[in-house]
């Protein structure tokens, strides 16, 4: 299995609801929560004018689905950005499991699913 196939399959696993990360012009965060689908190589989402507008400018972004009950990591998706109309579309270049406070501290901090593109 490549790296590609994997990071589809973990977010099958994590399932469609997501955080969307953008960042705005004064530099902070803007996150908020999203619907996520597959469309060819890329993760896809339906998003509002302030995120679109941040993606538009600061196009690096990030995807983070929290751990599932009981899961010991969350899954983080690292992508650039582009727009049109309402619709982010996502290019993954790094993707990670990042262990939770939950997880088991004998375990990895961080897993890489994804190297950095």
């Amino acid at each position: 299995m490549n790296q590609s196939e994997d990071l589809r399959g973990r977010i099958a696993k994590y399932g469609p609801i997501a955080y969307l990360v953008t960042v705005n012009a004064e530099e902070r965060p803007h996150v908020v929560a999203v619907r996520v689908a597959w469309d060819g190589e890329a993760v896809t989402t339906s998003a509002g004018s302030t995120t679109l507008a941040n993606a538009e400018v600061r196009p690096h972004v990030t995807v983070v689905w929290a751990a599932p009950p009981g899961a010991g990591y969350s899954l983080i998706v690292d992508g650039v950005a582009t727009t049109a109309g309402a619709i982010v579309r996502i290019s993954p270049t790094r993707a990670v499991l990042h262990r939770t406070p939950e997880g088991d501290p004998a375990a990895p901090n961080c897993v890489t699913i994804l190297s950095r593109k």
